[in-house]
């Protein structure tokens, strides 16, 4: 007599189907529309400024890009871009030089050295001050820092003056020169830059920062050996961030230079200008000089973008974390 095999009753097997369920297929379908969106948005905004430059463009032709003055005034205007562009940069390599720094040290203080309760009001305050309006930062430049910056100014071309960048002629006034400007721009550019660095170096593995103290290490070995590593690709990615904040800013460089396009060679004395900053002052103009003020607004849109594109490139090659474990 054979007795059947009985089995043995318990929860049935699920079946595991990789196949994204509906509110999986609604999400991926809303962010890339929003990504879609965007790219549409820079493209609408490129052929906007091109059809709208284009004038200006066929009267200049490519002088336009190597003429320091813009001058529409008179029968015959004449359209640069060279003077406002050079002023740009200088504006925000100056503040990119004071605030990553600054941005480092706050960063590194917040996540390694701060308490709980100071570390949260660190992170309230830094993150406030980019809330507050671009207008107030320029306000405050003109009418307060400009005074105090003054001195200082002369300090360092009466003491560093052998260098070039901090060389002045005599008598020469030293407000409202790029190296204010570039100060205002710096405190405009740190909340963030701040916020991106760290928040890289917050994911720090603890086990690797742990391991550093356990050897023997002092705190700043350890931040050099593992931390600074780790958020390098953080580092990068703010400043690059930062940058591209200070390559935009209008209100703020629009009342504290004179806007005069020019190259300035010395960057403690007064003059110079930015693309922003003199569309904003020029915005009044009529005829082929608004063409003009377009084609400027368009050598910013093509240079912010490419400046963001090379940022793109080497944070991928510099991701966080890199090197920690050589």
């Amino acid at each position: 007599m054979t007795v059947a095999a009985t089995q043995p009753k318990g929860p049935s097997r699920r079946t595991v189907a990789d196949r994204p369920s509906r509110a999986d297929k609604i999400f991926r379908r809303v962010t890339t529309g929003g990504g879609v969106f965007v790219l549409l948005l820079l493209v609408v905004i490129g052929f906007f400024l091109t059809v709208e430059a284009a004038p200006a463009l066929r009267h200049a032709g490519f002088g336009f890009f190597t003429t320091i003055h813009f001058d529409p005034a008179g029968d015959n205007p004449v359209f640069g871009v060279l003077g406002m562009l050079t002023g740009t940069v200088t504006v925000a390599v100056i503040a990119v030089l004071v605030a990553v720094p600054i941005s480092m040290l706050a960063a590194l203080f917040i996540t390694d050295y701060a308490g709980p309760r100071l570390r949260g009001l660190l992170t309230g305050t830094v993150d406030l001050l980019a809330a507050v309006p671009s207008l107030l930062y320029g306000l405050w430049g003109f009418s307060f820092l400009a005074p105090q910056v003054e001195p200082v100014a002369a300090w360092l071309s009466a003491n560093l003056g052998w260098i070039p960048l901090f060389e002045t002629t005599e008598n020469a006034t030293l407000v409202q020169s790029m190296f204010l400007a570039g100060l205002v721009v710096s405190l405009m550019v740190l909340p963030i830059t701040t916020s991106v660095i760290r928040e890289v170096f917050a994911q720090t593995p603890p086990g690797e920062k742990e391991a550093a103290l356990a050897l023997g290490g002092t705190r700043w070995g350890m931040v050099r050996s593992v931390i600074l590593p780790f958020g390098r690709g953080g580092i990068i990615g703010g400043a690059m961030l930062g940058l591209g904040r200070a390559l935009g800013e209008t209100i703020a460089v629009s009342l504290l230079l004179p806007q005069l396009p020019e190259i300035v060679t010395r960057i403690l004395e007064s003059g110079g200008s930015t693309i922003s900053g003199f569309i904003a002052r020029n915005a009044g103009i009529s005829g082929l000089g608004v063409n003009a003020l377009m084609a400027a607004g368009l050598v910013l849109f093509v240079f912010t973008l490419a400046t963001n594109f090379t940022a793109s490139v080497i944070i991928s090659r510099s991701r966080s974390g890199a090197g920690v474990d050589a």
